[in-house]
């Protein structure tokens, strides 16, 4: 005969484990979440998000409380008399991505661009945040 150590917590985590797995589910067949980069450069931070078949007026970018806000809606096609679909792979709904912006950010030139499917957000660095060389001289 084998002992086994009790752990109380065991049946616990099963049960949160399975709920999870579950409300994931069901959340995934509903939910978007277009990809997106965050790149730094020396001067700025950029962050680019896969937008395809929306057009500019259908996303909106926000700033508040160091949180760069982007949401958004793409419609469903709709299904016209004497068609049928087959099939509907491409997510649509609504979608909200934040991002929080470091304090070096300069959040007050912030700019959004948006070009075939793809949007842009560009956020300077502040000037005491960019990197500078400082000369080294002799006495």
């Amino acid at each position: 005969m084998m002992l086994a150590k009790w752990d109380p917590f065991r049946d616990l985590r099963a049960v949160e484990e399975e709920f999870d797995r579950l409300v994931g589910r069901a959340f995934a067949r509903n939910a978007w979440v277009p990809p997106l980069d965050v790149r730094e450069t020396e001067d700025r931070f950029e962050v680019t998000v896969d937008l395809p078949g929306m057009r500019p007026e259908q996303v909106n970018v926000t700033f508040e409380d160091g949180m760069l806000n982007i949401s958004g809606k793409r419609e469903i096609a709709n299904e016209e008399k004497g068609e049928t679909w087959h099939r509907i792979e491409r997510s649509f709904g609504t979608f909200a991505r934040s991002i929080r912006l470091p304090q070096t950010a300069d959040t007050e030139h912030i700019e959004a661009t948006f070009a075939d499917g793809v949007l842009t957000v560009s956020v300077p660095k502040l000037e005491q945040a960019k990197p500078r060389t400082i000369e080294v001289r002799t006495r």
